[in-house]
């Protein structure tokens, strides 16, 4: 991923943290075969942590993955960004966003591992449904393990952009920030709130 040096980052808690909050990537295999799914991290596993998931049987994908180098990719918030928000000009249009590119290799899970990993899934978007067992009742559980095939990626390099604008001038950066934050578009909204968290290109 082309990351310029004015928005780098090394600090690896930024890219954990993007995964944490925005779980469903793409698994990219080598025949450019791509699978849209739900990930749990382990940040302190390993060197660069380990990331968590299953595929449905029925989904080819999985098939010859084992001991296979992958790419997953997550997407954080983004948004078109308008010159016209900018202090200063001229200027032309861009788009801002944050994203994570991690890179590791494939080992697929007996089905212990796997039902401990559709758990975990649960256990972070929807802790409750463990709670009460009246909707995903064990039994119910059990049988759709069948149909499932957990894996998990340790990871050998992972890679973190946040290209929000944060290398302009302040004066910049609150225009754009502002614009955001008013605008009538979901994504915008969600990126501003994102830009405010982490304290990057707000103008502040």
């Amino acid at each position: 991923m082309y990351i310029p040096n004015n928005i780098k980052t090394q600090d690896i808690t930024k890219a954990h943290d993007l995964i944490d909050e925005f779980g469903f990537g793409v698994l990219v295999s080598g025949a450019l075969e791509g699978t849209h799914i739900p990930m749990v991290l382990h940040r302190n596993e390993g060197e660069y942590g380990v990331l968590y998931s299953h595929f449905a049987k029925a989904n080819p994908h999985w098939k010859g993955l084992e001991g296979q180098e992958v790419l997953v990719i997550f997407s954080g918030p983004h948004s078109y960004i308008s010159p016209s928000w900018y202090a200063h000009a001229p200027a032309v249009p861009t788009w801002n966003y944050a994203a994570v590119h991690a890179v590791g290799t494939v080992a697929l899970l007996d089905g212990e591992q796997t039902l401990a990993v559709v758990e975990e899934v649960v256990r972070q978007y929807e802790p409750a449904l463990l709670v009460d067992r009246s909707i995903i009742t064990n039994e119910y559980r059990d049988k759709l393990l069948s149909g499932i095939v957990g894996f998990k990626v340790p990871l050998s390099s992972i890679q973190c952009k946040l290209k929000l604008g944060q290398q302009r001038t302040k004066d910049d950066q609150s225009g754009v920030y502002h614009a955001l934050e008013h605008s009538a578009q979901v994504d915008a909204n969600q990126l501003a709130r994102y830009m405010k968290k982490h304290g990057l290109g707000t103008g502040d």
